[in-house]
């Protein structure tokens, strides 16, 4: 079956969240998987692990308590959202392995743009030189997927210096901009889908 594209456009980051749950509590075995493509109103989310004194500086953005894994991240305007509501097993993968696919569909859309990025087995996410473009964090819950990737195109990115990134001190975030691409989220969005399509699809194909 294939996947429903939702855009979404600018939507506060609770009630997305809400929906995305909702989402996941009441579908069936034949519900249609849907990627959810948003931008957020500056928020802090939290992950379910997440420690407060990552939050470095208080300061007037929100935080919300969120049920992804991971810890401390910002979402900001300029910055793309991509939810995956998947059907895990329906994927028969490994959690990694689907992380793995999540992020080189983002690793193959920076390179046609020019852009040399690279995972880190440590640190889920897609990083360039060692700075972070896009974060990764999902839940699992009676074997479907949700939550999903932000990628930095064109932001404000001081409001990530209030804080430890996903829990790492001191680490370098950058964005599409600041690496000679200028898209808009929309145009961004565009080109990654068809990559995140093909390694979703490469998922269950070689299970």
């Amino acid at each position: 079956m294939p996947r429903i594209i939702k855009h979404l456009g600018l939507a506060d980051y609770e009630p997305t969240w809400r929906a995305m749950q909702a989402f996941t509590d009441n579908r069936g075995a034949d519900t249609r998987d849907e990627l959810w493509v948003v931008e957020h109103p500056p928020v802090f989310t939290q992950g379910l692990a997440g420690k407060p004194e990552h939050l470095l500086q208080q300061n007037d953005v929100p935080v919300v308590k969120t049920d992804r894994g991971g810890q401390i991240t910002y979402h900001g305007p300029g910055q793309l959202v991509v939810y995956l509501l998947i059907d895990f097993k329906r994927m028969r993968v490994g959690v990694r392995e689907l992380v793995r696919h999540i992020e080189q569909a983002v690793i193959d859309m920076l390179a046609e743009q020019g852009i040399a990025a690279n995972g880190d087995v440590d640190a889920p996410g897609v990083y360039v030189d060692g700075a972070k473009i896009c974060s990764l964090g999902l839940r699992i819950k009676n074997g479907a997927v949700y939550h999903g990737l932000s990628l930095n195109v064109d932001m404000d990115l001081t409001p990530f210096s209030w804080i430890n990134p996903c829990g790492y001190a001191n680490l370098k975030v950058t964005q599409m901009k600041n690496l000679g691409v200028n898209l808009t989220v929309a145009a961004a969005a565009d080109k990654l889908l068809p990559h995140l399509e093909r390694h979703l699809s490469i998922s269950k194909e070689t299970a």
